[in-house]
């Protein structure tokens, strides 16, 4: 099986068998390495110990003391934070029941902390998968994608990439839709992923340099839907079959879960049979609709009934995904 993600710690962690993620001393300790957290030059006595304490037993208690003592307030409020994320990590059974309860109550980890974690976590879900179109897919769930429109295709690309060459780097035709009109000064490869070249997908993944079309009846939003469909069953225990769809049957139409907040506002207003402007509408990117295998898994007045998914880019043409709205606003009948 190719290997893909590497640098994302999913090596570093225990896997149980039942398929969720434990957490290691090895993983807490590439926290440690954060350049954050990495001591530096002007790194003060109690900053170096207590870093090299933590190397040393990435469990250990620390005092408060410990961390009154660093001199730097950077440093200190970056030790409080890491403590804190540590002991939510410490007190789940499993990384994935970690990161499911962070929403079961106000969130006070670091938005970067949780894509990682969504990062590993889709490693861990994909983990028998060799599929690029997947994979690029999966991205959607942590990493910002910037949208150009262009004679019916709709184009993703990952924003950081985008915008960090938006000004000293030339991406070719689709680079320019996707950057407008400012000048580039220098080439990069943006390459459209497609079946001739899934492949180099392996040799490039951590380089998010490739664009996925998400249209219907498109590899990659197809891809997105298995995506979908492994996400909900990893976390849920439950089955779905989820495809893309055009536009949504009022008949059918009793529930949907915005995949992001653009999508969710969108689809509430519309839904609540509010005028929404046609700019709004045109900023959906995907409509997907969900049917699950057993309909027990529903509750009960929605015995039947398809549940509708939404994505939606914001006004600056990005799209920023929240995987945990299928965590917390699927209508099920249980909670695992």
């Amino acid at each position: 099986m190719t290997d893909f993600w590497r640098s994302c710690g999913y090596h570093l962690l225990a896997h149980g068998a039942d398929g969720r993620l434990g957490v290691t001393d090895d993983f807490l300790r590439a926290y440690l390495y954060r350049p954050e957290l990495a001591p530096v030059e002007t790194s003060c006595a109690a900053e170096r110990a207590l870093h090299r304490a933590l190397l040393g037993d990435p469990r250990r208690e620390v005092g408060e003391a410990e961390v009154a003592a660093i001199a730097d307030p950077d440093a200190r409020e970056n030790y409080g934070v890491l403590l804190r994320f540590r002991a939510q990590l410490l007190g789940a059974s499993s990384l994935e029941a970690t990161y499911a309860g962070l929403f079961a109550r106000d969130v006070t980890v670091p938005p970067l902390f949780i894509d990682q974690m969504v990062q590993v976590i889709l490693r861990n879900i994909l983990r028998d998968s060799d599929d690029a179109f997947e994979l690029r897919a999966a991205e959607l769930f942590f990493r910002r994608q910037k949208v150009s429109v262009d004679a019916g295709a709709i184009m993703l690309a990952d924003a950081e990439i985008v915008e960090m060459h938006a000004l000293s780097g030339g991406f070719g035709d689709i680079g320019r839709l996707l950057v407008g009109n400012q000048t580039a000064v220098r080439t990069i490869d943006l390459d459209v992923l497609g079946a001739d070249n899934g492949a180099l997908y392996f040799m490039r993944d951590e380089r998010h340099d490739f664009v996925l079309r998400l249209n219907a009846g498109q590899p990659g939003s197809a891809a997105f839907c298995r995506v979908l469909e492994r996400w909900i069953a990893h976390f849920h225990q439950v089955a779905a079959t989820i495809r893309p769809v055009r536009e949504i049957d009022d008949a059918d139409w009793v529930w949907h879960v915005g995949l992001d907040a653009e999508a969710s506002a969108i689809l509430n207003d519309i839904y609540n049979g509010q005028d929404v402007e046609e700019e709004r509408v045109r900023r959906i990117v995907g409509l997907f609709r969900a049917d699950f295998h057993d309909p027990a898994d529903l509750r009960p007045e929605l015995l039947g009934k398809p549940i509708f998914l939404g994505l939606a880019m914001s006004t600056d043409n990005v799209v920023r995904m929240k995987p945990q709205n299928l965590l917390v606003n699927l209508p099920l009948a249980r909670r695992v």
